[in-house]
């Protein structure tokens, strides 16, 4: 076991000395070590900020698919249709564009970043006890020429902020004198649990808002991954813990920043598309479904020339009857002759 801490040790030694000296660097403008920390902390996160950002895109994404999910689940039921279930699954999440495990990304990139810090921690105090029960500090992976190295020096190791000592854990109880000095410790470690599960309920309501079930498979890692985390903040530095306290308030603000201006959604402002389908350009033609049968135009009606309307003098002239022809008056020989 040992030779294999060393191994991984000597691969890390490079990240080791650099972020110490960016510690010693941040710590020269301002000589306090939490303000240090924070600002390294931010430094980290900045990094990270595009993997958070995929992150939170995965998790919504696996939540829109929920439902398809059950289906898939209920259609292949037992062990012996598992395989088929996990095929269909795979499919699935490659057709829609989701990685189940993008979700886990910063959990996963955390990882290092502890180990990392921890060691730093622990190299920034470490100490040596003589023969003569004289202890001395030798600060490691910080230059030597260092604001932070002398004060190290001078304080034996303690990373000494607002009364704690930032090198030292919540257990033992007597390594702060007293309980009334390690409560800070726990306090630090209650903090950073309660920013973890705000974090997930801020995750939660969004869905929740949109209408989108929870994966159980999700909601489990949402439950467990704090309390594991809480077992880790007691056996580690105080220093790491403020940096995790730190971090994680920085993602709570990324997420709030995306809900708000629709990062985290394909069509921003709008709720995310249904399973299958698809936002339609504005410069792409939208096609009617084939199922709809467009209705024939109504031709416009025949109008008979004899309906027509006709001015005023026609219709006069036609309504009254035609006069009867008169005869021609006889003339006045004529009449005489018929007198005679």
């Amino acid at each position: 076991m040992h030779s294999i801490t060393h191994f991984v040790g000597g691969i890390f030694q490079p990240i080791f000395h650099l972020v110490a000296w960016m510690l010693a660097f941040l710590y020269g403008l301002i000589p306090n070590y939490a303000i240090a920390i924070a600002l390294l902390t931010i430094i980290i996160m900045g990094l990270l900020t595009p993997f958070t950002v995929k992150s939170t895109r995965s998790m919504i994404a696996m939540q829109r698919l929920s439902p398809e999910i059950k289906k898939l689940q209920q259609k292949y039921k037992g062990p012996e249709n598992r395989q088929t279930l996990n095929d269909e699954m795979m499919k699935l999440y490659k057709e829609e564009g989701v990685n189940p495990l993008g979700g886990c990304l910063p959990v996963l990139l955390q990882a290092p970043f502890l180990f990392i810090l921890y060691s730093v921690i622990k190299g920034l105090a470490f100490t040596v006890t003589s023969k003569a029960g004289v202890i001395t500090s030798h600060p490691r992976y910080i230059p030597h020429s260092s604001k932070m190295y002398e004060n190290l020096i001078h304080s034996v190791g303690h990373i000494n902020v607002w009364g704690m000592d930032l090198s030292l854990r919540p257990f033992p109880i007597s390594s702060h004198g007293s309980t009334l000095a390690a409560i800070p410790f726990f306090v630090f470690v209650v903090v950073a649990v309660g920013f973890q599960y705000f974090q997930m309920a801020q995750m939660n309501n969004l869905s929740r808002k949109r209408g989108q079930a929870l994966p159980s498979q999700q909601l489990m890692m949402q439950r467990v991954l704090p309390i594991v985390f809480a077992y880790f903040y007691l056996v580690i530095p105080a220093a790491v813990v403020l940096y995790m306290i730190i971090s994680t308030g920085i993602r709570i603000i990324t997420q709030d920043m995306m809900f708000r201006t629709g990062v985290s959604n394909p069509n921003k402002g709008g709720n995310a598309l249904p399973v299958g389908e698809r936002e339609i350009p504005a410069s792409e033609p939208i096609e009617a479904p084939s199922e709809v049968v467009e209705k024939p135009k109504a031709k416009p009606p025949i109008v008979n020339p004899a309906n027509k309307p006709r001015s005023n003098n026609s219709s006069k002239s036609q309504s009254r009857p035609a006069p009867k022809p008169q005869s021609q008056p006889r003339s006045k020989a004529k009449r005489k002759r018929k007198a005679r």
